[in-house]
Parts: structure tokens; sequence; C-alpha cells
């Protein structure tokens, strides 16, 4: 016998005598009940005593071959537990009286097993996500290490799985019950309504699972209600702290309710939990992994980006009326919209947890994006507006069914000053500011420039040009220093009288003429710090689509080099998000908010500057964002140039240095990121 076969018997022996104990308490409460169980005349005063007795040597033979490799032995360790849950918790009648005729029905079926042992590692025609998977997908061992883990939780709420079903293709339902049965965490109700499915097999496979299993719980309407109804008829028979929906042909991960519970041990406050997921082809072929940020509300604005695996506190969901009907389609983006109005703790599990499955009827294929789907989320993001007391007009993102951009009304038309550091380069300059007063149709705004130093008569020229066509909106400050950003800045808000500070680098060209009307339209919100635009070479490439934290060992520029109608990694590009940082090439806030942080940082002098700015505003509990719809030309660098001498590079690596020992836990983990994606790149690549 080898040193491994030992090791596993060992530990297989030391669990069946735990599961051997927990048995006998079992038994010693089942006899102390029995009397309660005579007078409910719920079991036959006759057969009580054979009864307990024979559901005490079925679960003792059952639990004889609990530790083979038969997943069928992993389903009756985990009903053990739940039944032992149930007895402690429940402690009623009726309901030991249920769980002693469903144990028994489903003892009798223990040589017939419904699991299928699942493979190890699934599969991806995705050659990266194939390597990804195979580093990160749970084995045997995992789920083993994850089952003993269980055992020490303090905390083991049941979660009630809603799944409603309707004329579901058999094999497709099959797997999703399935994939909950295959749960490590046992503590798990798993509560389907069937919506009048006209195919006579739907109703076979859920008898037939519901006999084997005391967690499957059916109920089959009368009459097809569609989604909403169907979803809220689930919801009637569940019993579970929290709910998580299953769509009836997709499939969880074995570790998923596991990971759920783990993180609901850390965070025992949290009402809402969402993981990463991705697709699984009719071959069961996995594909389009989407790994998220953690909770970003103007994300969430712009598209149900959290979507799979959601998992909510029951007495939440209670408190909004559950699901609305006449949101069908969308009608999780409208649950989702409402309980979030109610509650900030909200958690990420950076984790494929959920197989969404791709077939030619599913919703998941964007072919089959339904009109009246997006129409329903037009209709619930609207609702949400008007809850919130935030006025404006949600309208469709460019070319994206499903995706949408709220443009808030402009409550106050206050100054805004634009802040524009220069040094010579007039030509720039003066495309700059030209394309400022050409283009622009806010009404409110002043521009100052901040002279650093420019020996050029034609920088003279260009800046009295301007002083002199616009005396009322223009003014220009001379500092002649040698270059910090961040104190040409401070000085220059220090001149300024906008309540709103756009920061603008002279190498930018407006191209839409709404830009800063769009841009205050963000900045008003109470909740926004700063706010960033999409920014083009003049190649059309992105410059700037917001900041994401550890790229380049620091930061990067999320989605450089892509073309400017690219959608990005999920639509990221074009769609309005919450960034961790922008850049101050082209940034706006409130005068308030950045004096809260007392502005730039001069011992960052050229690099990072903006990073740490947005950082501080984060801290404060404020939102950064990023505006698809406002687009610039960049020409970056030409008037400070690149950091091509040994000064520049020495001063870098302590700017470098200074951002490592300030933002260390931003630059481990951005939470407007994803731990699973590169930060060797800006491509949103996985990384591997």
């Amino acid at each position: 016998m080898n040193q491994a076969t030992q090791s596993k018997l060992l530990f297989n022996q030391k669990e069946l005598n735990r599961c051997h104990s927990r048995l006998q308490q079992t038994q010693a409460e089942l006899e102390r009940l029995h009397p309660h169980f005579c007078q409910g005349k719920v079991v036959k005063k006759d057969d009580t005593s054979l009864t307990l007795g024979t559901v005490y040597r079925r679960w003792q033979q059952a639990l004889g071959f609990a530790f083979t490799t038969h997943p069928e032995s992993v389903k009756f360790i985990s009903q053990g537990k739940h039944l032992w849950t149930v007895f402690k918790t429940k402690g009623t009648r009726n309901a030991l009286a249920k769980i002693l005729k469903k144990t028994s029905q489903k003892l009798d079926n223990v040589t017939h097993p419904i699991v299928a042992i699942a493979q190890e590692i699934p599969c991806s025609d995705d050659a990266d996500y194939q390597k990804w998977l195979n580093k990160n997908y749970p084995r045997q061992a995992d789920l083993r290490k994850m089952a003993e883990t269980v055992e020490v939780f303090s905390y083991t709420p049941i979660i009630s799985i809603i799944m409603p079903v309707f004329n579901t293709p058999e094999c497709f339902l099959k797997q999703a019950v399935e994939s909950v049965l295959s749960q490590v965490y046992p503590f798990w109700e798993l509560c389907i309504a069937d919506d009048c499915s006209t195919e006579p097999y739907v109703k076979q496979v859920l008898e037939k699972y519901a006999a084997i299993d005391l967690r499957i719980k059916v109920s089959f309407r009368k009459e097809n209600g569609h989604i909403s109804r169907a979803s809220n008829s689930a919801i009637e028979i569940a019993t579970g702290e929290f709910i998580a929906l299953l769509d009836h042909d997709d499939v969880l991960t074995p570790d998923a309710l596991y990971e759920v519970a783990l993180l609901l041990n850390r965070h025992p406050d949290a009402d809402m939990i969402y993981s990463d997921e991705d697709k699984v082809d009719e071959h069961n072929k996995l594909k389009e992994p989407f790994f998220k940020p953690d909770w970003c509300p103007d994300s969430f604005l712009s598209r149900m980006y959290t979507c799979h695996l959601g998992v909510y506190r029951k007495s939440l969901v209670d408190q909004i009326e559950r699901f609305r009907e006449g949101y069908e389609g969308s009608q999780d983006y409208d649950l989702v919209l409402r309980l979030t109005e109610k509650t900030n703790n909200i958690f990420h599990i950076p984790k494929i947890l959920y197989h969404w499955r791709i077939h030619c009827e599913s919703a998941s294929c964007v072919a089959n994006v339904k009109p009246y789907a997006a129409i329903a989320a037009e209709r619930a993001l609207a609702d949400a507006l008007k809850r919130r007391g935030e006025p404006g007009r949600v309208i469709q993102a460019a070319n994206l069914v499903g995706h949408y951009v709220v443009r808030y009304k402009i409550l106050d038309y206050k100054l805004v000053s634009i802040i524009i550091p220069t040094k010579d380069l007039a030509d720039v300059l003066d495309k700059c500011l030209t394309s400022i007063f050409e283009k622009t149709v806010y009404p409110n705004y002043e521009v100052i420039v901040i002279d650093n130093g420019s020996k050029e008569q034609e920088t003279v020229e260009v800046l009295a040009k301007w002083q002199k066509k616009y005396p009322d909106q223009f003014r220009c400050f001379p500092l002649d220093i040698p270059f910090n950003f961040s104190k040409i800045n401070n000085y220059a808000v220090s001149q300024a009288k906008g309540d709103y500070l756009l920061f603008l680098n002279n190498d930018i060209e407006v191209i839409t003429s709404d830009w800063l009307n769009a841009m205050i339209e963000q900045a008003q919100r109470p909740s926004i710090g700063s706010v960033g635009a999409l920014l083009l070479y003049p190649d059309n490439t992105v410059q700037h689509a917001g900041v994401v934290m550890g790229i380049g060992g620091v930061a990067g520029h999320s989605h450089k080099y892509y073309p400017a109608d690219a959608p990005g990694y999920f639509n990221q590009l074009s769609t309005v998000n919450n960034y961790s940082a922008v850049t101050a090439a082209c940034l706006m806030c409130r005068r308030e908010v950045f004096e809260a942080v007392e502005g730039f940082e001069e011992e960052l002098s050229v690099a990072f500057n903006d990073v740490d700015l947005c950082l501080k505003i984060f801290e404060k509990g404020y939102r950064n964002i990023y505006l698809p719809h406002v687009i610039l030309y960049h020409y970056e660098s030409k008037s400070r140039g690149y950091e091509d001498t040994p000064e520049k590079q020495a001063r870098f690596c302590k700017e470098i240095e200074y951002m490592h020992n300030k933002w260390r836990k931003y630059i481990k983990c951005d939470p407007c990121y994803n731990i699973n994606l590169t930060c060797k790149h800006e491509d949103y690549s996985l990384k591997i």
C-alpha cells in the first residue's frame, strides 16, 4: 500500500467515524421526538419504530461506501448533513415526517445513481482559456478539501436555488439539476417551478429527481405565467436565508455554493453576491469567460453585468416584492436595480461559478437578444432614475442592444474652469484652443492657460490672440518653474473661478461638441468624483479609456491601441464604466472634491499624479467614471516628451516607488478590474 492510498484510507476512516457519530445523534433525536410523531399521527404507531430503525440502518449502509470514488456517495453525505441541519433548525412534526418519507424513498434508489462522474477539467476550444482552466478549475482533491472546510464553517445558511422551468430540452434540464446535486456545499434546496410545460417528459424528470432527494422541491403551475411569475412561484416554496438564480438549462460548477458560503462566513452581512461566468455550448465545451469587476454602480447602469451566478438575501427580495411582471427578459436586471437601492453589502467572487448555456433558443446568444428584453431593460432603468430622484433619459449605446447610456439633466449650468498647462509648441496649443472655442456648446466656461516658461515668440502671439478674442473667457498666467504637473495645476486652481475644474493637456483636440455637457452631467452627481473621456491617437486608435491599476507595474490605460470603434472586452470600451482612475489629460471634478483631497500630490511631478488624485478621491467614497461618448484627440506628450534621459528615468523610478508604498493594495488588486486578467497588457487578456 503506497503512502497516498494509506493517507486516503486514514482520511476516509476519520470522516466515517465523524459521520457515524452524527448519525447516532440523529437517531437519539428521532427517538426523543418519537412520541410527537405518534400524537400527530403522521406515521402509524405500529410502523414508527420499524421506520426509524430502517432509516438509521439504511443511512449506515449508505455511509459504508461513502468514500469510494462514486459520486452517489458524495450525494448521500451531502444529504445527511442537510438532514441533520433540518432536524436542528425545523424541529416540527410535519417536517420530520416528510424527511422520513423522502429519506426512505431515496435510499431505495441508492443503487441507481443519476449523477454521472464529472470530467476532471472541462474542455475549451479557446487555447488560452483551456490553459486558464487547467490552472484554476477545481479538481477532485480541491473539492475534498472544500468538503472538509464546510465541516468547520460556523455559519451554514440554507441556500434556495430558484429554477423556473418551461419545456427545457431534457438533457439540459438533467444537467442543470445534476450540477446542483454535485455541490460540495450540502445545505441547499432546489426550488423548481414548472411554468405549465407542454412536454410530458418535463414532469417525469422533475418528479423523479424530487423523489430521490428531499432537498428538491417542485411546484407545478396550472397556467403559463412567463419568467417573472414562475420565478416568484419558486421563491414561494423557498425556505433558505438566501436565494440563488439558476436558469433551467445552465450549469453550476461543483464549488459554486461552497464559494458563496465561504464568503458568507467572512461577510455574514452580505445581501448580494455575484460571481464570474462563462458559456457552455451544446457539446459541453466552455468559452467566452467573463471576468467581472467588483460592484461598479455606474457600469451596472450601462448593462446587466452581474448576472450569473447571482445570490440574494431572501428577506430583501421579499421586501422589494420579488420579480415584477412586465419586465420579462430583463426581470433580473430590474430586480437588482431595486435591490441595490436598499443595500451596499454587495460582494463579488472573482471565480467562474456558472456556465451559461449557448444553444439555438438561449438568451446567451447575442442574436437571441429579444427586442422586448431590451425594451424591458430600458424601462427598468428609467424607473430606477425616477426612484432615485435623478432626472435623465436613457438612450441605447451605439450598435449595442441591451447596453445603455444615461444622459442626466444638467441641474445648474455652473462655471467650468478649463485648465491647460503649456510651454511653447504654439501650433499645438492653438489647435487645442480653436477646438474648444469653436466646438463647445456649453454656455458657461473659462479657459485658464498656465505658461510654464515658453520661449518661442509664436507662443506669445497665440496667447495674445486668444486673450484679445475672448477677454472674458480666456486668462493666461505665467509660472516659470521646473516642470511639475501637480504644482502647475494646483496653482491654476487657485486662480480659477469655476465650481467645476477641467484639467486638459495642451495637445488635446475636442471632437464632440457636447463634451462639457456630458461631463458635467456626471460630475454634478454627489456620488461621482472624477470624470474621464475617450482619448484617441490621430490614427483613431485608443489612447485612454480609463486607467487600470497594476498594468505595467503601477497603472496602464484600458484598451490602449484598440480601434476607436471596437466594443472592447465585453463592450467595456463602448459603455460608461467605473474605473479606479482616469487620466488628467482630460479630467473633470467638482472643486469641492478636488479641495477635499488637497489637490495633486506635488511629490509626483510628472507621472501618476492623476492616478494618485483619483485614488484619493476613491478613498473618500466617490466613484470615478469613464464616458465613451466624450471623444477627443490626444497628441500625447508633445510638450514634455518621453522618459529618455537618465535624469527622467531616475525621477520615474522614484514616482513608481511612491505609488507602490502608498497604493500597493490597488496595484495588487484593482476593484474595477479582475485578478484573473493580465497586468502585462492593456487588452483584458487572461492571466495564464
